[in-house]
C-alpha cells in the first residue's frame, strides 16, 4: 500500500533540509580568509577501538598515521583490530587486497609518544579522564612540532581545561569522532576559548577529506550531539519506570523512524559502558532532580547486553534479536515499586513526546547560548551521527513542523507534571510566544 502523497511531499521536503543543511554546516564563523594549515602527516595516540578508527579514516584519505599506545601490547592489540577489520571489509567486498596493503603501510606503531614529533596533527584517543588527558596534552605539548594542531576527541569534557595545560592552547581543538570512527560519517569540531581560527579551519577541511560532515560547536557539557542525547536517553529510562517496557518504548521509536529503540542500542553498545563514570558521578550530584539508576543496576546483576546474552533484552545462542526477558521486566516494575512510583499504561505518542521534546528543549538551550551555530547544525549532528531519522528532517526542524507553540505547550505542561529537567529554554518560549520558527534564527 502506498504511502499518502501528502506524507511523502512531507518526508521529500524533510530529506531536502538535511541534505541543504549538510551543506551549511561548512560556513563556520572565522575572521576574513584564514588559509587552513597542511596536513600532510598525523599521530593518533591510544590504539583502542576509537584511535585505531581515527587512523583508518586518516589513511583512507591518504593522510600517513604513526599510532601510539602506553604499550607495546595494547599497540599490537589494536593494530591486529586495524588488520581485522580490513579484512572484513574485504570478505564484505567492500575493500580489495591492494587498498588494504596500501593503507596499512601507511600506519606506523609505536609505544613513544616523543613520535608525534613529525606530525601536523596529533589526535589523543583515550579513556574519558580529564587528568589523564591533561597528562596526555602536557607530554605532547613537549614533542610536537610549532603549528602542529593538537586535537582531543572528547565526547564531553571541557576543552578549555585540556588547552591550559599546554603552552600553545590556540593549537587545541576538539575533533569528537563516532565509533566507530573509520564508518560513521559524523565528526563534531569543537573550538575552545582559545582555539586559532585556523586552527578550526583545517579541522573542518580534514574532516571533509576523511568524508565525514563535520559540525562546528562550542564547549558544553556534550556539545551538541550528547547534549540532546542525555535527555533523549534519560526520558526513555524514566518512562520505563512510570510504566512503559523497554519493548514497548524500542516498538515506538521504531514507528517514528528510528532503525533501532534505544534499549536494544543499549544493548548493542554494551550497558557497561561508562559505568564507572556513573558510578563516581552518583556521589556528588545534585538532589533536588530525578534521576534514574535502573542501568547501573542492570550491569550488578550481569545483564551487560548482547555480549552477556542478557540485557534490558535476552539473545539467543549467535542471534542478536532482541527477546523480551520476564526476568528483566519483573525486575522494572519491582524496582518502580520501591521508588513509589505507579505503573501506568504510556501511549506511543507520549513515549516519542517525552523522548523527542526533550531534545528540542536543550536544542533551544544550545542555540541560545551559540554552542551551535544554527538549528541545521543540530538537525545533521542528529541525523548523521545519531540516528535520528532523516525523513523527519532532525529534531529541530520537526518542531518547526508541528509549530513551536505547540511544542512549548507541551513541554511547560510536563514541566508542571516533573519538574526540573523540563524546564522550557527561554529562546523556546520566546519563539512560540511570536509564532517563529528555529529555521528562521
Amino acid at each position: 500500500m502506498n504511502a499518502p502523497a501528502e506524507l511523502t511531499a512531507q518526508q521529500a521536503a524533510a530529506l531536502a533540509h538535511v541534505k541543504a543543511a549538510e551543506k551549511a554546516a561548512t560556513q563556520i564563523p572565522v575572521a576574513g580568509d584564514v588559509e587552513p594549515r597542511e596536513i600532510r602527516r598525523a599521530a593518533v595516540i591510544g590504539a583502542g577501538t576509537m584511535g585505531g578508527g581515527i587512523a583508518m579514516a586518516l589513511v583512507a584519505a591518504g593522510v600517513p598515521v604513526t599510532l601510539i599506545d602506553a604499550d607495546d601490547a595494547g599497540l599490537q592489540r589494536g593494530l591486529q583490530r586495524i588488520r581485522d577489520n580490513y579484512d572484513g571489509s574485504i570478505k564484505r567486498g567492500k575493500l580489495d587486497d591492494a587498498t588494504r596493503d596500501a593503507r596499512l603501510a601507511l600506519i606506523a606503531g609505536s609505544a613513544s609518544i616523543a613520535d608525534v614529533k613529525d606530525a601536523d596533527i596529533v589526535i589523543e584517543a583515550v579513556f574519558e579522564d580529564l587528568g589523564l588527558k591533561q597528562r596526555i596534552f602536557r607530554d605532547i605539548d613537549q614533542h610536537a612540532k610549532d603549528g602542529a594542531i593538537l586535537a582531543t576527541n572528547t565526547s564531553g569534557l571541557d576543552i578549555n581545561e585540556i588547552a591550559a595545560v599546554t603552552n600553545r592552547p590556540q593549537d587545541v581543538v576538539g575533533a569528537h569522532f563516532f565509533s566507530p570512527a573509520h564508518v560513521m560519517r559524523l565528526l563534531e569540531v569543537v573550538r575552545a576559548d582559545p582555539t586559532a581560527d585556523d586552527a578550526v579551519v583545517t579541522l573542518m577541511n580534514l574532516g571533509r577529506r576523511m568524508g565525514k560532515v563535520a559540525v562546528y560547536a562550542r564547549v558544553y557539557p556534550g556539545f551538541i550531539g550528547n547534549a540532546l542525547f542525555r535527555n533523549y536517553n534519560r526520558e526513555a529510562h524514566f518512562l520505563v519506570e512510570d510504566g512503559a517496557l523497554p519493548h514497548e518504548v524500542d516498538a515506538a521509536l521504531k514507528d517514528f523512524g528510528y532503525a533501532m529503540g534505544i534499549f536494544a542500542v543499549h544493548d548493542m553498545a554494551g550497558n557497561d559502558v561508562g559505568h564507572q563514570t556513573r558510578k563516581a558521578q552518583m556521589a556528588t550530584r545534585p538532589n533536588d532532580r530525578r534521576w534514574n539508576d535502573l542501568i547501573m543496576k542492570l550491569v550488578d546483576m550481569g545483564r551487560l547486553g548482547q555480549k552477556s546474552g542478557k540485557g534490558w533484552y535476552r539473545y539467543e545462542a549467535g542471534d542478536r534479536t532482541p527477546h523480551r526477558d520476564p526476568e528483566v521486566e519483573q525486575y522494572i516494575v519491582d524496582e518502580s515499586a520501591r521508588l513509589g512510583l505507579t505503573r501506568r499504561p504510556i501511549s506511543q505518542e507520549e513515549i516519542i513526546k517525552r523522548c523527542v521534546y526533550g531534545m528540542i528543549n536543550e536544542g533551544a538551550k544550545l542555540l541560545e547560548q551559540g554552542i551551535a551555530l544554527r538549528a541545521s547544525d543540530i538537525d545533521i549532528v542528529y541525523v548523521t551521527g545519531y540516528g535520528f531519522p532523516a525523513k523527519r528532517g532532525g529534531p529541530m526542524y520537526y518542531a518547526d513542523q508541528i509549530g513551536l507553540a505547540n511544542v512549548y505547550r507541551d513541554i511547560e505542561r510536563l514541566y508542571a507534571e516533573y519538574g526540573y529537567w523540563w524546564k522550557p529554554a527561554p529562546l523556546l518560549e520566546k519563539l512560540a510566544a511570536s509564532n517563529g520558527r528555529f529555521a528562521d534564527l
